[in-house]
């Protein structure tokens, strides 16, 4: 029985297994990533190559996770909690080897700002010219990453986005009946606290809105 089968097992012990399971390991995750892959009764489960030295107890709860979402049901194990408090605690032992000029001196004014100073600072990115995505927190990596499209507007903008993903870093998340809940309650009521957040969005608007136009007379024109 390997250790997709078993977390099945323990899951689901009322239920035969119908499914065939299987576990695959791959460099090409980033940190403490996964998915699954359902192909008819083919269950895969694709985990980062570091989860290979992390307990069985915890893997067994991060498949469980996986399966919850794929099945659509909603259920708690100790596996589980043992797999989110995993996860939250990770970015204590990550390496802060990355760094951007422009994006740390943006961590260091919210950080002293809104959080006291308190924040550890993690791995700050630049990403690509995303539009739709401006900003992201890996918990695997403790890394926030923030769009280039971003790069050339004012430090507000990006001192606003920011705040958005330290927030993440500092809340992580909720749990309940096997689903993990990011924007809670108290997550709104912080972001509302960014000074001059409402007219700081209409801002980003007009940005993102004149930077998908350029997109679009691109493709159009070869420019």
């Amino acid at each position: 029985m390997n250790i997709a089968q078993e977390a099945f097992s323990l899951l689901y012990p009322e239920k035969e297994q119908e499914y065939d399971i299987s576990v695959r390991y791959h460099n090409k995750f980033k940190p403490y990533n996964a998915n699954v892959r359902i192909r008819g009764k083919e269950l895969v489960f694709n985990l980062s190559k570091k989860w290979k030295s992390i307990s069985k107890e915890i893997q067994i709860g991060l498949i469980q996770a996986l399966m919850l979402k794929i099945f659509k049901d909603k259920k708690n194990t100790t596996n589980i909690d043992l797999y989110n408090i995993f996860m939250k605690k990770i970015h204590l032992a990550v390496p802060k080897t990355k760094t951007d000029p422009t994006l740390e001196e943006s961590f260091n004014r919210i950080n002293e700002k809104y959080f006291y100073g308190l924040i550890e600072k993690p791995n700050l990115v630049w990403g690509n010219n995303s539009i739709r995505k401006l900003g992201s927190y890996e918990y695997g990596s403790d890394t926030i990453t923030i769009s280039r499209v971003l790069e050339e507007t004012d430090e507000n903008m990006i001192d606003y986005i920011m705040y958005h993903e330290v927030l993440h870093k500092k809340h992580k998340f909720n749990s309940k009946n096997g689903r993990n809940y990011h924007h809670t309650q108290l997550f709104r009521k912080n972001e509302k606290e960014f000074e001059n957040s409402e007219r700081i969005e209409r801002e980003l608007s007009k940005v993102l809105k004149t930077s998908q136009r350029k997109r679009l007379f691109g493709k159009l024109f070869g420019f």
